[in-house]
């Protein structure tokens, strides 16, 4: 019985010695490779912004041009904080890329950025994450389906709000072949992002102010 006690306790250590190096290791590597991450993390935003408005539409850095908007912020439905970001041109306003999130995709939530133009149509609708089935759903990705491109120029007035749903609904928008739920949920939220818009027009497209120059040397 002693030698049993003692091939557990022995097991025991070895256990967790075994979780402990484990965890230092994890831990080791997230460390090296959390810069990397971030860096890789940052470019993929910017390619998707740029897509959206590319750069010869603006001259600032958008990624470090932003306002913070938050998962208690009204219309945009998001879980967790987020950016928005600000596209200038010789610090005059071109366009928001605001978040959204539609949480009512057939497979969950579907993670959009929408950019609004200064004048309120949409320059751009582009999904980052997203469940959706293979071969239905999955249309909304660009890379999949140039679906989404139907949203660029459209605005609260063109088409008419009556008119923001998918044909399905009498609306304006196509749905997918065999797949209507996805589409609307993009419908739905991409309108609210543009309300956002329109509510918040006086923060998003407000002009940046030069920088005075040091006039004390």
């Amino acid at each position: 019985m002693q030698i049993l006690g003692q091939s557990i306790s022995r097991n025991s250590l070895l256990l967790g010695m075994f979780a402990l190096g484990t965890t230092l290791l994890i831990s080791a590597t997230y460390l090296l490779t959390k810069d990397r991450i971030a860096v890789e993390q940052r470019k993929a935003e910017e390619k998707a912004l740029l897509e959206i408005v590319p750069t010869s539409r603006h001259d600032n850095s958008m990624l470090d041009d932003t306002i913070s908007v938050d998962a208690s912020t009204a219309g945009l439905s998001l879980r967790d904080a987020k950016q928005i970001y600000l596209a200038r041109k010789n610090g005059k306003a071109i366009a928001a890329v605001i978040p959204v999130l539609a949480p009512d995709g057939y497979s969950g939530d579907i993670s959009l950025i929408v950019g609004v133009n200064v004048d309120g149509t949409i320059a751009g609708v582009r999904a980052l994450k997203h469940k959706e089935t293979p071969g239905l759903g999955d249309y909304v990705d660009i890379k999949k389906s140039d679906w989404v491109l139907g949203f660029n120029g459209t605005s609260l007035d063109s088409p008419p709000l009556a008119q923001w749903a998918v044909k399905k609904d009498k609306g304006h928008f196509d749905q997918f072949t065999g797949a209507t739920i996805t589409p609307r949920a993009v419908v739905a939220a991409t309108l609210r992002a543009l309300q956002y818009a329109q509510t918040h027009r006086d923060a998003l497209f407000t002009d940046k102010i030069p920088e005075k120059e040091d006039d004390t040397q």
